[in-house]
């Protein structure tokens, strides 16, 4: 099954997609190495998928067509990781501000976010460590008069820059345990900083944000407590994450399927064959497919399958990149080489919040709390 096949799929879906298709083809793929080894943070593909509208079939104005937009993610994902990873950064982004009380935010600011006329990322990997008790909420908002000051610093937060914007959630001082979630706009008053030079992803736009006595106006507020609105987009939050691992997966796959004429006479004698990643990697995206059709209407038993299929897509990620390397042998290992690329994008998708330990953590404690007393 490819990754975006769909049975009785939506005539304009199925038209969004073959554009995407195209651009990943196209102008994604005639960047992908600039991106991996460069930096160079691709707002110009942004701007196409945009324009087709794939940065916009997950909101529930639109749809709530999560399967085509994790399907949209999927096909980008396939050329180029660090570009996924920023469709879901996007599009996360406007899950916030379709659930934000101004107009200004939940129709002005969502119509041009979500076609790729400006750009704004998602400041959550903290705070879901924080509520998970895995480690302190890094900024503090302390209420004055028409909103909050916040102050703290998060150590990396992608998909921003000058002049753009991002979701961020911040204890609210003096309180036993409630947060805010905001629209942090990146101006002159946050204080951006370079991060460490990451073996992969550079090209996201990633940068250490500290805040002080950053003052948000009510209008800015999205969620004022922020814990209902969190677990409302929970599910897709993680779900859309599969979309990465999904295309990571395939473009393993095509990697192996390259290299099958002039050495599957020795790589038959590899474990992980293409065949076999293909088979999960069908199964699994089954198993999104039918999860998103179901967000909305969760219980907590489809939100463990949720936790489930979004680890069994980063283990898989893993093979499959270790796969793709073994199949091609020393072409692969070039430093401008998709397998090797894949690689550190593979484990990117295992590291990031929420983490293939977290996710089992997560898992472990609901499967706790179901157990009879």
């Amino acid at each position: 099954m490819s990754v975006v096949k769909q049975i009785d799929q939506d005539p304009d879906d199925t038209v969004m997609l073959h554009r995407v298709k195209e651009i990943a083809r196209g102008l994604l793929a005639s960047h992908v190495v600039d991106i991996d080894q460069k930096g160079y943070y691709p707002l110009d593909v942004m701007r196409l998928l945009g324009e087709v509208g794939a940065l916009s079939a997950h909101l529930a104005r639109d749809g709530r067509r999560l399967g085509t937009a994790i399907r949209a993610m999927a096909t980008i994902s396939r050329t180029c990781g660090a570009t996924g990873f920023l469709m879901w950064c996007h599009m996360v982004c406007g899950l916030y501000l379709e659930h934000a009380n101004d107009p200004a935010l939940h129709r002005d600011m969502l119509d041009e976010h979500s076609k790729g006329l400006s750009f704004g990322g998602t400041a959550l990997s903290n705070p879901m460590k924080a509520l998970a008790g895995i480690e302190r909420m890094a900024l503090e908002a302390t209420p004055t008069a028409g909103g909050y000051t916040i102050s703290g610093a998060l150590p990396w937060v992608s998909h921003i820059a000058r002049g753009q914007y991002c979701g961020a959630m911040a204890n609210v001082a003096d309180t036993k345990n409630e947060q805010i979630l905001f629209l942090l706009r990146i101006d002159d008053r946050v204080n951006l900083k370079p991060c460490p030079h990451f073996s992969g992803m550079e090209g996201t736009s990633t940068w250490s944000v500290r805040l002080d006595h950053y003052f948000v106006p009510t209008s800015d507020i999205i969620a004022d407590p922020a814990e209902p609105l969190l677990s409302e987009i929970k599910a897709p939050f993680i779900l859309l994450q599969t979309g990465m691992a999904a295309g990571i997966i395939q473009g393993c796959i095509d990697s192996m399927l390259e290299v099958e004429p002039l050495l599957g006479h020795v790589n038959k004698y590899l474990e992980d064959r293409p065949h076999i990643i293909q088979a999960e990697l069908d199964d699994i995206v089954q198993r999104v497919i039918a999860l998103a059709d179901k967000v909305g209407n969760f219980s907590k038993s489809d939100f463990l399958d949720v936790l489930d299929v979004r680890t069994q897509g980063a283990e898989l990620s893993l093979r499959a990149a270790q796969s793709a390397l073994l199949h091609q042998g020393a072409r692969g290992y070039l430093s401008s080489a998709a397998p090797q690329r894949r690689v550190r994008e593979a484990q990117f998708v295992a590291i990031v919040t929420p983490a293939i330990k977290h996710l089992r953590y997560e898992m472990a404690r609901l499967m706790q709390e179901e157990l009879p007393s």
